[in-house]
């Protein structure tokens, strides 16, 4: 068993423990605070909202600063997502019962952009057309379409000047689920100096390529010419990712979380902790698994770990708290 799959199982059993605290107690433990924050994004030209989850100590202790976890929300969803759906304070409040260090963690709103800056500058009527019909284009289609600089400078540094936080690189990390777990990781690796760890839920890291039902084959390196880009997209999800990765293969490999490691390994920064999950079940199963094989050849530790699930927000839920303890480790120490 490689280490990365032992810390993995280490984590899987930490969480759970603390996660069957939680139900077996019988008081229940002190809870933390939720709050919504309203800013000016620069980077995108827009008020956006942002949710924040203040631990049980928070209020009491005044002179205390805390470390700062990121965590993105997914393909149509929005800044309530974790709170809501995802039941994250609740698990919050039964780790730090349990002995976890407390955190802050902050759930930005990121429409559907990805959390990266835009091939194209879109105006109103193309940022409709690429929107799904469950969004609103009046929240999500913004003046200046730059989502990395958006969580790495205008949510960063609206955090650390609202709240009582350990405001370097070694006491931030950033998470996220599917569209929000390639963010996370895609961040990190673009902004090393700001996070010192990165995990993904179910995340989109091998983005240039999809693998066909039942999503059991491996997949090669992603398409290295045009053409070959555009034949693995099709139908309506291809023109949002035309205009958000761009329409030829360096726009997307430019925004490839593989190519990112590399750039930011080449150049000498200061990498990133990695992990990542997914179901069993989950048609990313496949992307996760080139990108953790890619990592393994490059000789890069990535914790990596697989549980029965597909792509559902049973899943995400009854795992958070992995990464919620995987991420203490690294910036709560």
């Amino acid at each position: 068993m490689t280490h990365a799959r032992r810390a993995a199982r280490r984590l899987a059993v930490v969480a759970f423990a603390a996660v069957a605290a939680r139900g077996a107690a019988a008081q229940a433990p002190a809870a933390g605070t939720v709050r919504t924050d309203t800013l000016w994004s620069q980077a995108l030209g827009a008020r956006k909202e942002l949710v924040v989850y203040l631990p049980p100590s928070y209020g009491r202790d005044r002179a205390r600063r805390y470390p700062v976890a990121y965590y993105l929300h997914g393909a149509g969803g929005n800044e309530t997502n974790w709170t809501q759906k995802g039941e994250l304070a609740t698990v919050m409040d039964s780790l730090v019962a349990a002995g976890m260090p407390e955190m802050i963690v902050a759930m930005p709103d990121g429409d559907d952009g990805w959390y990266t800056t835009y091939n194209t500058l879109v105006d109103l009527a193309a940022c409709k057309r690429m929107l799904p019909e469950t969004a609103s284009p009046e929240h999500d289609c913004v003046a200046w379409p730059h989502y990395d600089d958006y969580v790495a400078y205008d949510i960063v540094a609206h955090v650390d000047k609202a709240y009582r936080t350990r405001a370097d690189r070694a006491h931030r990390a950033i998470a996220g689920l599917s569209m929000g777990g390639y963010g996370a990781v895609a961040l990190a690796l673009q902004y090393p100096r700001t996070f010192a760890a990165a995990a993904s839920h179910s995340g989109v890291l091998w983005p240039m390529e999809r693998a066909p039902e039942p999503f059991t084959q491996a997949l090669a390196r992603p398409a290295s010419d045009s053409a070959g880009l555009a034949a693995r997209r099709t139908g309506k999800p291809a023109e949002q990712f035309r205009l958000i990765f761009g329409a030829d293969s360096a726009a997307w490999i430019a925004r490839d979380p593989l190519h990112l490691f590399d750039r930011a390994k080449a150049r000498g920064a200061q990498l990133p902790a990695l992990y990542a999950d997914c179901g069993t079940e989950d048609f990313l199963v496949v992307e996760n698994r080139a990108f953790r094989d890619a990592l393994a050849a490059r000789g890069a530790a990535l914790a990596y770990a697989e549980y029965p699930g597909a792509h559902t927000w049973t899943y995400w839920r009854d795992h958070v708290a992995q990464s919620l303890t995987w991420i203490a480790t690294h910036i709560a120490r």
